[in-house]
């Protein structure tokens, strides 16, 4: 979130407007915020690779709290908003985080596990008032502090946790050359230029700003001169609404988002103007085939996707027409060095799924984990997983078939639920699913499936034999759940992934062993 280039460059232009509000920020008004953040920073004894943590929701507040560590050499770990007080503590012990900022709406849980972190010093409230020596507001903690640079500026970076669905978060560290804050980081250079990101350009962020993706998004934009509007929360319509009102040409999206821009009913997908757009970005997870053609015929040949893992491994992408060529392909490689082994650590030929491996494009660790780093790494420490699985064709473009730790293994037979999850979300009643494995004393799990029904659709056995019978029409009789319950709502973060571990939990109980 550097805009020191920017701020001289175009001082009165926004840099952000917030979607609800429409408070706007100029680069000239960002810029000080974000420079007596970063003396606040020093004053509290920060110097370079300390860390310090952002834990609020999207909010007019949350770029200068990452700008600020950007331009002082420091890490700053942006954190889930939803976590409960327990797990938060937990990132902000391990993080090694000395300052917190936080928000009114968050203050309650932050001041909680605030009661288990004695290492942060410092709980600075973005929009209100603070309340001990401890918990300080943010015009306290600036109110003296210059708008000019520090002294001392290098660049700092984002140390982000993973999301935790299947377990304890892992903060990802990534090595900081000691450079300027205006030389950015080579892997945001080359993403910036696949996403054709110029001067001019408008760029609406959906999501939230703790997850990677809209981090990288966003600073992109900003070093590029752009205008970003940021929405609070994800509102399918509003989303259209908004490319219209401000001429948005750039965006990138989840999966997920889709889907639900898809649901509106067709008079409400045609009521706004969507010419300005000329590129949207989706990842994060892979996208239902059928639900992308959908997108395509909508809004045209402007969709562009790509994969790579927080940890920044690789890189694989692919624009419409490539994906067109190679339906349900998350790219090809871009960087990186990619390779599919099966459990011997030996090539999968084109065609069968294996565990994604790369020779790792951009290094890493886990923050504080050598165990963790070293079950990520291949024995010889040359190549790197995160534990996905996958295939590449014959001209080498990557499909996703799903993550290790959601295989479900059912008499003996693999079974990935991402096909069988990309299936329902397409029929007419389904909101959303998920499907993961239960226990079954035979063949010790089977295959389950959780939905959230579209509103208006009563749950009862008829949705049940008719979501059953659409599964069994479209896939091999192992994929196909074997029973199906309804939730009120599936525990998706904003970000596009499924809390899989809590529907799974309920069936499983306090079983440490997936072996019946």
């Amino acid at each position: 979130m550097y805009t020191g280039k920017h701020a001289k460059l175009r001082p009165l232009q926004p840099a952000f407007i917030m979607a609800d509000t429409g408070e706007a920020v100029t680069y000239a008004e960002l810029d000080a915020r974000s420079n007596r953040l970063a003396h606040f920073l020093r004053g509290q004894g920060l110097q370079r690779l300390d860390h310090y943590a952002v834990f609020m929701e999207n909010n007019s507040r949350y770029l200068e709290t990452c700008g600020a560590g950007e331009r002082s050499g420091l890490y700053y770990t942006c954190i889930n908003s939803y976590l409960t007080a327990g797990e938060l503590s937990y990132i902000l012990d391990n993080s090694q985080a000395k300052i917190l900022f936080t928000s009114k709406a968050k203050l309650e849980v932050a001041r909680e596990a605030l009661a288990q972190c004695p290492n942060v010093t410092r709980c600075v409230v973005v929009d209100g008032p603070g309340e001990s020596d401890r918990i300080i507001s943010l015009q306290q903690a600036v109110a003296t502090m210059p708008s000019k640079p520090i002294a001392d500026e290098s660049l700092g970076a984002s140390m982000l946790y993973s999301s935790g669905t299947t377990g304890r978060p892992k903060g990802i560290l990534r090595p900081l050359a000691e450079q300027p804050p205006g030389q950015q980081l080579p892997l945001l250079d080359f993403v910036g230029k696949l996403w054709q990101y110029r001067e001019g350009m408008i760029y609406l962020s959906p999501a939230p700003l703790y997850h990677s993706a809209p981090q990288a998004a966003v600073s992109c934009a900003i070093r590029t001169g752009a205008t970003t509007i940021i929405m609070e929360t994800f509102d399918p319509e509003r989303y259209l609404e908004l490319i219209e009102i401000y001429g948005v040409t750039h965006s990138q999206l989840v999966p997920t988002m889709f889907s639900r821009l898809l649901k509106l009913p067709e008079a409400v997908r045609r009521r706004y103007d969507l010419s300005s757009l000329e590129l949207a970005i989706h990842a994060a997870a892979p996208c239902p085939a059928q639900v992308k053609e959908e997108m395509i015929k909508w809004w045209g040949p402007i969709i562009q996707e790509y994969y790579g893992a927080t940890e920044g491994l690789g890189f694989t992408a692919c624009n419409t027409a490539e994906w067109l060529a190679h339906r349900g392909s998350v790219g090809k490689v871009l960087f990186g060095d990619l390779h599919i082994l099966d459990e011997d650590m030996k090539p999968c030929p084109p065609g069968q799924p294996g565990t994604v491996w790369f020779k790792t494009g951009s290094p890493f660790e886990y923050f504080n984990d050598p165990q963790k780093t070293a079950e990520a790494r291949s024995a010889d420490g040359t190549m790197s997983t995160v534990g996905d699985v996958g295939y590449i064709d014959a001209d080498r473009f990557l499909y996703l078939t799903d993550r290790a730790t959601f295989m479900i293994i059912s008499g003996g037979v693999n079974i990935y639920p991402q096909e069988c999850e990309n299936l329902l979300v397409t029929h007419p009643k389904v909101y959303d699913a998920a499907v993961f494995g239960v226990p079954n004393a035979d063949l010790g799990e089977e295959v389950k499936a959780a939905v959230q029904l579209m509103p208006g659709i009563d749950a009862g056995p008829a949705v049940v034999e008719e979501l059953l019978a659409f599964c069994a029409a479209n896939l091999s009789r192992q994929k196909v759940p074997r029973s199906i319950d309804f939730e009120a709502e599936l525990p998706r973060l904003p970000t596009g992934k499924l809390y899989k571990r809590l529907l799974r939990d309920k069936y499983w109980g306090d079983k440490t062993s997936r072996i019946v």
